[in-house]
């Protein structure tokens, strides 16, 4: 396999994974055994072309959110819930920093956290059911709702293999929003700034530390625009899928992969 094609699924699985329930971060560590080592400023990239995808699909919520601030209260409102959010997840990531908690790097933690992220997807699943149907349907994110679901942030991007989307998803409906619409466009609208913030910090990294030069430009732009594309379409078809659908498939997923992982790979990695 050539290393421009090695760049390009890269940015698919990227763009695929990122903002589905079934984690990124675990999926490009696989990858990487197999696909190869990137740079951190490649990594940088195709992220920031799937966070890209979801300012273009919520474009039309944002500008309501932007020009609605002054005028109309649930706009104030909700884009204030959004900054608390958003707050929370910066202050206690600062700390997790301080601490000096770092991600692990090995196949066999990211496949536990597959399967325990997938045991709390169908447990969190039911109980939201339940909350759903004893509460009727809930499309407002409250104080309290915006604050945990900035907590879960950190929660999840502490371990590879949790997925940010599952746990603010199901934080979001176990707290008070029990239309699963409602807590999805909660939780990627708040990964927007958290994960731009994000991104600037590790570029800024990078450049610091000479990263940036002998980078091959070329692959990393199509791998750019292949995480960025993948990334819309994916998040296009999650928002039609949860409408009708559970959570249930994908943690079906997670237990499958994360089994073939503790299985086929070797000890010790």
């Amino acid at each position: 396999m050539t290393d421009f094609l090695a760049a390009v699924l890269l940015g698919v699985i990227e763009g695929v994974t990122e903002f589905l329930p079934i984690s990124s971060t675990g999926h490009l560590l696989i990858a990487e055994r197999w696909l190869g080592h990137r740079s951190d400023l490649f990594n940088i990239a195709i992220q920031a072309g799937a966070i890209l995808a979801i300012v273009l699909i919520y474009r039309q919520r944002l500008w309501e959110l932007v020009v609605g601030f002054a005028t109309r209260p649930e706009a104030r409102s909700y884009s204030l819930k959004l900054a608390v959010a958003f707050l929370a997840t910066a202050v206690l990531g600062l700390v997790v920093k301080k601490l000096g908690w770092e991600l692990p790097t090995t196949i066999r933690p990211v496949a536990w956290a597959l399967v325990i992220g997938a045991i709390w997807m169908l447990v969190a699943e039911q109980l939201a059911a339940r909350r759903a149907q004893a509460l009727g349907e809930r499309v407002e994110v409250s104080w309290t709702t915006a604050v945990l679901v900035g907590i879960a942030q950190v929660v999840a991007g502490v371990f590879p293999g949790t997925s940010r989307s599952s746990v603010t998803i199901f934080v979001a409906l176990l707290s008070g929003t029990t239309n699963r619409v409602a807590a999805t466009e909660f939780a990627f609208l708040l990964g927007i700034p958290t994960m731009f913030a994000a991104t600037g910090y590790q570029l800024l990294a990078v450049y610091k530390d000479g990263g940036i030069g002998g980078e091959d430009w070329t692959a990393l732009a199509v791998a750019f625009v292949a995480a960025m594309g993948t990334a819309f379409v994916s998040v296009k078809w999650l928002l039609r899928y949860i409408q009708s659908h559970r959570f249930t498939a994908f943690a079906l997923y997670r237990i499958v992969l994360a089994a073939a992982l503790l299985l086929l790979v070797p000890s010790g990695q």
